[in-house]
């Protein structure tokens, strides 16, 4: 089945602010043949992102960012999350050069190579969301600091660890990771050997 088998009968805007909730009434075909009841659904409308894995291979080290955010403190976890870099994604851009600048944004490195991993929605029982995933290599030695923009709010601290380290502390029960980022971190430690191969200065 595919697009054409859901009929979208109406469609009002709930909210709108920093994210937007769209209200669908519709109905969709069902596997066994016929169609489904009228059914109401809510979707958080945010856009697109772009995500990296950033990954040294002469230190074999990733630089990791570490900011607050309410999803997680709503949830009743910590709320300053250890991420890769990520940034909003907008409709038909190029997804490369945005991934640069959020990279040098968030974190004041620069991306020498990048590799697509792949893409992946967030969460489509209620939001819209599509991840565009990569590994980027950089200079783990020079990340430090603070980072981020003031005017939204942003403040983002950068630091470098280890890969086997970082890729331990998200599966122990010691970090509460985002979906990408463990994504991200997967692919890596399945490509990691070749990219130290393929990505030697």
């Amino acid at each position: 089945m595919d697009k054409s088998d859901v009929e979208i009968l109406a469609r009002t805007q709930s909210y709108r602010g920093f994210l937007r909730v769209d209200e669908y009434k519709l109905r969709h075909r069902l596997f066994a043949g016929g169609w489904s009841p009228v059914l109401s659904r809510e979707v958080m409308e945010r856009g697109n992102a772009v995500a990296a894995a950033l990954y040294d291979p002469a230190r074999d080290q990733v630089v990791l960012i570490e900011q607050f955010r309410i999803g997680a403190f709503t949830a009743g976890q910590t709320p300053w999350m250890v991420e890769g870099v990520a940034g909003m994604l907008a409709k038909d851009a190029d997804p490369i050069p945005v991934l640069r600048h959020e990279i040098a944004e968030e974190t004041g490195l620069e991306a020498t190579a990048i590799e697509r991993i792949g893409r992946a929605m967030a969460s489509p029982g209620g939001t819209s969301e599509c991840v565009e995933m990569y590994a980027a290599k950089v200079d783990a030695s020079k990340a430090a600091g603070f980072h981020g923009l003031a005017h939204e709010g942003e403040d983002i601290r950068v630091f470098a660890e280890d890969f086997a380290t970082a890729f331990a502390s998200f599966f122990d029960g010691h970090r509460l990771g985002s979906g990408f980022t463990i994504m991200c971190l997967q692919w890596l430690a399945l490509n990691r050997e070749r990219l130290r191969t393929q990505w030697r200065d």
